[in-house]
Parts: structure tokens; sequence; C-alpha cells
């Protein structure tokens, strides 16, 4: 039999939404921490690789999502990367610091695309979008 598994709408922005109100939770925002090395195989794993920038989000991260999709507000900048080395994963955690979801990063074709990503000491690393996607189906 195939696997055909599929969600409508209404489920997909529900999925997005529990998700977005994880990231929102608490005080201060959440936030997104950039770091060498491949993604970790599970969300939960310990961090791993070099932690080379670290960008809050807003106080309200993410609105309501639309069609299974939820964009980010704007996401502060960290004006002085902690380390220079090559973005592998980000992690996106809570206030309190717990891991939400984690994903790839690249100049194309990644979770996390950037124009470089060869991240330099000091400089500024800066996340110009972000999105949080349900699909309808496997």
């Amino acid at each position: 039999m195939a696997n055909n598994f599929r969600l409508g709408t209404a489920a997909r922005d529900a999925a997005v939404d529990a998700v977005t109100l994880l990231i929102n939770a608490g005080t201060p925002p959440g936030l997104c921490r950039i770091r060498t090395t491949a993604q970790p195989t599970n969300v939960g794993d310990a961090e791993a690789g070099v932690l080379l920038a670290t960008c809050p989000f807003s106080a309200d991260a993410f609105g309501n999502s639309s069609s299974g999709t939820a964009t980010a507000a704007a996401i502060t900048s960290d004006s002085s990367a902690d380390a220079s080395g090559t973005a592998g994963h980000f992690r996106v955690l809570n206030a309190a610091g717990t891991p939400i979801a984690d994903g790839t990063c690249g100049t194309s074709g990644a979770d996390m695309n950037f124009d470089n990503n060869v991240i330099v000491a000091g400089g500024t690393v800066a996340i110009s979008g972000f999105t949080i996607t349900q699909p309808i189906g496997p």
C-alpha cells in the first residue's frame, strides 16, 4: 500500500502554530544558534560544533500560520560573531533554552541559506527571513 497520509490546511496551520507557540513562550524571546558541524541526529541531542552566532527572535517571534506556513518577525542580528567557521546547522530554542527545532545551513538548498556561510569572528551575522512550513503529506 502507498503511504499517502495528508493534512488539510486547518491541520497544517494548527501544527505550525503549535511549534511557533513553543518558540514564542517565555521571556526573553527564543533564539536561533548557528553552529559548525552537521545537524545532530535528534533535536534534543547535546549541542554540537562551535557556536558561531546567536540571533534572538522578536518578542512575538511568529504570527499565525497561513496555508501551513508561519513567517518570523524581524530577527535581531548578532553584531559580533562568537567564532570563525562554516555554518553547518542551526538550532531554535525557547526562552528557557529548550531545543524546539533545528536544520541545516548552507548557501543553497539548505533549511537556512546564507549568501556566504563562512562566518568570521567579530563580524555581523544576520538572518533576513525565516519560515516554518508543515507540508501537506509525506
